[in-house]
């Protein structure tokens, strides 16, 4: 895929790189920046990402693929102007059988990426996550709030991964004086998720398209809030475009339950599916839900898309794909 007569044309333009490019949301910030006006270096080792969500970029001379692991040096001859660091598993069957990688790629990943930044001058941007919270004991959660994780759970391979790369990235902003940007991805849906992710949006439209019962884990009163992927991208665009290096929380404060989820779920695939309860999973958060006060004031950012409306497109998307054996969500 790579394009290597786009090398000249690439520093005309701003150059970013985004780490975890071939991911369900790596994927959708290479689109937006490319419409943008940016040249795209995508960093992917493909563990979790996908060609596919790239592939209708083969021949763009501004954008190029590099299949590599994140942890290991990057070398780039460019110029770069932004580091977009999205590399990591993201979701609850990944980081549960990729343990010792998440804790790498949150690790040893985010020090080469603030090391490529550093290098290159360019600013840096870290994709954080809700799950830095924990089980919050404050609702909504603000990005004040410390969290209260379990440090020696089966989550806390991807909790602690992403609490050690905001530190990291605020010494290399306090010690290199690197322009660093921190957002805090609550949960988020749309077109390129992977059916087989574990997360709870595939696996309730599977299932209903399937005609299955909704797997909804303890007794469905947890709550969640669900932001559309294209809403969350641009509130990254922002923060990265802003002056601010605060964490900014981004999100859809609309909060519903586990069971009102499933029950709109099953109403917008027109399924007869019905709702089958399993236990809850250890130090699986009760409640999830952004304040995003201060995306609203420093970014001038707040989500535009209806829940209706986004599951509608996630649904349609999902209708093209192999809906076989769908793997049941712990989140």
């Amino acid at each position: 895929m790579e394009n290597r007569s786009s090398r000249a044309r690439i520093s005309s333009k701003p150059v970013s790189v985004v780490t975890g490019g071939a991911g369900f949301l790596g994927s959708h910030l290479v689109d937006l920046l490319l419409d943008r006006g940016h040249s795209v270096i995508c960093i992917d080792n493909l563990v979790t990402g996908s060609a596919e969500n790239i592939a209708h970029l083969a021949g763009n001379a501004d954008f190029r693929f590099i299949k590599q692991d994140v942890t290991e040096f990057m070398f780039l001859k460019e110029h770069v102007d932004y580091v977009w660091h999205l590399a990591s598993p993201a979701s609850p069957i990944d980081y549960l059988e990729l343990p010792i990688q998440t804790l790498k790629v949150g690790s040893l990943g985010t020090h080469k990426a603030l090391g490529l930044a550093k290098e290159k001058k360019a600013k840096f941007l870290l994709a954080s996550t809700s799950e830095i919270y924990g089980d919050p004991l404050v609702h909504p959660q603000t990005e004040d709030y410390w969290g209260n994780v379990n440090t020696i759970g089966p989550r806390g391979c991807y909790d602690e991964a992403k609490r050690f790369a905001e530190a990291m990235t605020m010494a290399y902003h306090r010690e290199h004086k690197l322009d660093t940007k921190i957002v805090r991805i609550f949960n988020t849906y749309g077109p390129r998720m992977r059916l087989r992710d574990g997360r709870v949006v595939p696996a309730f439209i599977s299932q209903a398209l399937n005609g299955e019962p909704l797997t909804v884990f303890g007794d469905g009163t947890q709550t969640r809030s669900f932001c559309y992927c294209s809403d969350l991208i641009e509130g990254i665009y922002r923060l990265m475009m802003s002056d601010t290096d605060l964490p900014v929380n981004i999100g859809n404060p609309r909060e519903m339950t586990m069971l009102e989820f499933a029950e709109a779920i099953i109403k917008a695939t027109g399924s007869k599916s019905k709702v089958s309860f399993k236990p809850l999973p250890q130090d699986d958060p009760k409640q999830r839900k952004p304040d995003i006060s201060r995306a609203k004031k420093l970014l001038k950012w707040e989500p535009i898309v209806e829940l209706e409306d986004g599951i509608a497109r996630t649904i349609e998307y999902f209708k093209t794909q192999d809906l076989s054996v769908p793997r049941m969500s712990k989140r």
